[in-house]
């Protein structure tokens, strides 16, 4: 039996599926990874990619935080590929429970899912900091100043991404929300991440179903203990699997 086959019969035999994914996910939307070779962090800047996304930086710098942002983290023509339709599909046959996700750019709502935990925030939500006034993502882009800042149009504050930059803490509650989901799956699908990056990436530790599957083009630090490992694209696997 081939591995997209076994995945078939898996997907088959589940009642309560969690899927975890990360930028791979989301790179067939041609949206680009952060530690690739072609991903953001190699790429020249004034700064280090991993330097401009932190708090302090956002703060201190707010003229170039929003100037990599908008340039590097926004990519409002980005549609969902086959990965996230494919999620979908099982998300409305009642098998996938829930996803979660370390991906900010709202792909996974776009292509129908409802049940979507973002661990890192969305660039799709942004607020101002003084007056909490919420603006979506068009909104925030129409409302930058000459410098690029965007500012509220009630108190001319800051708004700020509802993202999870560096020096920041993950939202508890969606923690608490990303914990049950996995300790309650039969199986755990992780797809699209090098699980390197944590805590996001510990979460993982809580899953006691039956079947570990992952799927990522290259091997990560939990191949030896999943029950089916799928070196391939994320978007085909899963398109093939869920037919």
């Amino acid at each position: 039996m081939d591995k997209i086959e076994q995945l078939r019969k898996i997907i088959e035999n589940s009642s309560s599926i969690v899927f975890f994914g990360g930028a791979g996910v989301s790179t067939e939307s041609h949206i680009p990874d952060f530690r690739s070779d072609t991903g953001l962090y190699k790429r020249k800047y004034p700064y280090l990619a991993e330097q401009m996304l932190s708090h302090s930086f956002y703060v201190k710098h707010p003229k170039e935080f929003f100037d990599f942002y908008f340039n590097e983290m926004i990519y409002e023509d980005a549609v969902p590929n086959k990965a996230h339709l494919a999620l979908t599909k099982l998300e409305k046959q009642g098998k996938l429970k829930a996803i979660v996700t370390q991906n900010i750019d709202g792909l996974h709502q776009k292509a129908g899912s409802v049940n979507v935990l973002e661990l890192h925030g969305s660039v799709m939500r942004n607020y101002c900091t003084q007056c909490k006034k919420s603006f979506t993502l068009d909104e925030t882009i129409q409302l930058r100043d000459k410098d690029g800042i965007p500012r509220c149009d009630n108190d001319q504050a800051i708004i700020k991404p509802d993202v999870v930059l560096y020096e920041e803490g993950l939202d508890q509650h969606i923690i608490y929300e990303a914990v049950n989901a996995i300790s309650h799956a039969d199986t755990l699908i992780v797809g699209g991440t090098s699980l390197v990056v944590y805590p996001a990436a510990g979460l993982i530790q809580y899953f006691q179903g039956k079947n570990l599957v992952l799927i990522n083009k290259e091997s990560t630090p939990m191949d030896s203990q999943a029950t089916l490992v799928i070196h391939d694209s994320i978007g085909k696997v899963l398109d093939e699997a869920v037919k």
